[in-house]
């Protein structure tokens, strides 16, 4: 598998950690979009994410409106909250179509209960349809922090069974992991990945700057892991949550402890509404370590 089949510079040493990094953004936010647009590299990655209250005509604008400005489209689908066969073929046939998606991320997603036919990811991946409407690299999730329904162990085999079913459909795979706080854990996970010869790129979750409280927030509804000592080391204090935190420590972190061992991987930032802070961070923290 080439590298280069997910990022043009995937061959490349990185200049630095942020380097050939992708974006978020939810249907909603094709203003922030378009603020933001003027930051950000051209031909980055933005993933489209597919979230309750949206329709799925706002993600296909919103996945047209990445393609019109220079990046590359990246669309969620959830696994759960597909209604049918029927609507998947028509989702993948608009989005293929109207913004030249290749690129897919696929989750199971939240409802405890299956909307339509599917209940997991990799029932997706094995429809045939992904490959029937041109898609080429297809994401799957990875959790350094764990999952609060599935135990290590089976994260693994899930992740193992993803890789084996998208190769063997005729696309290339690539992890994308939710975003975590600690550093140590991320390596550790990464370490575990690849003694376990799981070879695929990963691109690492990493949140962008935002207010404490919306931070946590958003990690209490994701499952990932806020601990007073994780977060201390993460620059945030448990008993002051005034104010807004960055994720400099985390990625400088992460910049010195990864190594040739550790595989291929690029960082994946979580703007949870502030694209264009995000972006803003982003190209501070290149200028201070190209």
């Amino acid at each position: 598998m080439s590298y280069a089949a997910i990022h043009p510079n995937w061959e490349k040493p990185m200049d630095n950690m942020v380097d050939g990094y992708s974006l978020e953004m939810t249907a909603k936010e094709v203003e922030g979009l378009k603020e933001a647009a003027p930051l950000i590299r051209k031909d980055t990655q933005v993933a489209v994410t597919f979230l309750p209250g949206e329709e799925l005509e706002q993600r296909v604008e919103a996945a047209v409106l990445v393609r019109e400005l220079g990046f590359e489209p990246i669309v969620h689908l959830s696994a759960r909250r597909i209604e049918s066969e029927e609507q998947l073929d028509w989702y993948l046939g608009e989005i293929t179509k109207k913004a030249g998606v290749k690129r897919v991320f696929i989750i199971a997603g939240d409802p405890p209960e299956p909307e339509g036919p599917y209940e997991d990811s990799l029932q997706i991946i094995e429809t045939g349809l992904l490959e029937k409407h041109g898609i080429e690299i297809v994401g799957v999730g990875g959790h350094p922090e764990g999952h609060p329904n599935v135990s290590k162990d089976d994260l693994w085999v899930w992740m193992q069974k993803k890789i084996d079913a998208v190769r063997a459909h005729g696309m290339t795979p690539l992890v994308v992991t939710q975003f975590a706080f600690d550093d140590d854990a991320i390596v550790e996970w990464l370490a575990e990945m690849r003694d376990r010869n799981i070879d695929v790129p990963v691109r690492l979750g990493v949140p962008g700057p935002a207010g404490i409280k919306r931070l946590l927030g958003f990690a209490k509804r994701c499952g990932v892991g806020a601990s007073a000592s994780v977060m201390k080391k993460y620059g945030v204090s448990l008993t002051n949550l005034i104010g807004s935190a960055g994720p400099d420590k985390l990625v400088g972190n992460l910049e010195k402890k990864l190594t040739e061992r550790h595989g291929r991987v690029r960082l994946h930032f979580y703007p949870f509404g502030a694209l264009k802070a995000s972006a803003e961070w982003i190209n501070d923290y290149d200028a201070r370590h190209s």
